[in-house]
């Protein structure tokens, strides 16, 4: 709860007498907390809801996508939604749930298809990822906005590999060392001996090389952005023409062109995946472009962000306003921010239990 930013300042000076401490010195200024108390009002106004699935492996523990909660609550926030996670275990969308419990299989495919949007986080190992290659084939074939970041945007790639290409048994070698058409690969940079800082890892620049893409006006038309990484595994570059001549876009790359960033389908609505963890610079007030990309796009808002993105005499069609909005620096280009707007979103499923 944003609040409590509020509330511990209002509380400071009772709180220093209340455990009897002498302040020896002066606080250089006074906090401004314009920001804070405009969003805080603007929550309680916040009731169209935005229903996003997260389909992961560790949907039981809320934590464990507390990054990606953050940035999806950011975004909605800028689209004046309400932030409803629908928490789906990506094993329970598998066949063998529906022999072993199809109530469970039942459940977890209406929450799927009762959400306005899907996102894929990252992750790791083969747990839930035929689950999670269902969830994007879903969202992809049904035109429902998607996100996949990092193991999520593999996955999609897997997904289109198999259904687009034909490649029933296309994979990556991180799940079938064996398979023969092994469209996710171990990079080569890589140690497969000793697993301990070889990741590639940090900050890094991606490069556009498709100017008008989604992504790349969510940027407010960047020509590079700089997300950061963690990651062992990436797409394999010799497939990626049979991709792009099947219409899988590869949109965002770096700097040496081979190693793939940024995916999108340009005949969906919103179907993005991204090799970096866009959430980790997402921000109140700043939120990540893919995110709001993502939220923009469940809430039928998508061509008025893509329009008025990086224009500051413009701010979101049903947007709460009382001034004018303000540009705020995020990463390589400008984010529209509006002077008010609210930190807190709505966690269904009992805060990350799934049922």
């Amino acid at each position: 709860m944003f609040i409590m930013v509020l509330l511990l300042h209002q509380s400071y000076s009772v709180f220093n007498q209340s455990i009897n401490i002498s302040i020896i010195f002066s606080v250089a200024r006074e906090p401004d907390l314009q920001e804070w108390t405009a969003r805080t009002r603007v929550y309680d106004i916040l009731h169209e809801p935005v229903r996003i699935a997260m389909v992961g492996k560790y949907t039981g523990l809320s934590d464990s996508y507390l990054s990606v909660l953050k940035a999806l609550l950011h975004a909605s926030v800028a689209c004046r939604r309400k932030l409803v996670v629908e928490w789906v275990a990506a094993g329970d969308l598998e066949d063998v749930t529906a022999t072993e419990a199809p109530d469970v299989y039942k459940n977890a495919w209406d929450l799927l298809k009762g959400s306005d949007g899907v996102l894929v986080p990252g992750g790791f190992g083969d747990r839930g990822v035929q689950g999670k290659i269902l969830a994007a084939k879903y969202a992809r074939e049904n035109k429902v906005p998607f996100l996949g970041i990092c193991l999520g945007m593999q996955i999609a790639v897997i997904e289109f590999a198999r259904s687009a290409l034909g490649l029933h048994d296309a994979n990556s070698t991180e799940f079938d060392p064996e398979t023969s058409h092994p469209c996710v690969i171990f990079m080569p940079e890589g140690s497969k001996t000793y697993m301990g800082g070889t990741m590639r890892l940090g900050s890094r620049r991606t490069y556009f090389k498709v100017p008008n893409c989604k992504s790349a006006k969510l940027y407010s038309n960047a020509s590079f952005v700089d997300e950061r990484h963690r990651h062992r595994y990436e797409v394999n570059p010799n497939m990626v023409p049979q991709f792009e001549n099947a219409g899988l876009s590869f949109v965002g790359r770096d700097e040496t062109g081979r190693r793939m960033e940024i995916i999108e389908l340009p005949s969906h609505p919103y179907f993005v995946g991204t090799q970096f963890h866009p959430e980790f610079k997402s921000r109140p007030g700043k939120p990540s472009a893919l995110f709001l990309g993502l939220v923009a796009a469940a809430s039928g808002q998508l061509d008025a962000v893509l329009q008025n993105y990086g224009n500051e005499s413009k701010v979101l069609p049903n947007g709460i306003s009382n001034g004018k909005p303000t540009v705020k620096t995020y990463q390589n280009g400008n984010a529209i921010k509006s002077s008010n707007g609210s930190l807190n979103g709505v966690y269904s499923n009992g805060n990350g239990v799934h049922h």
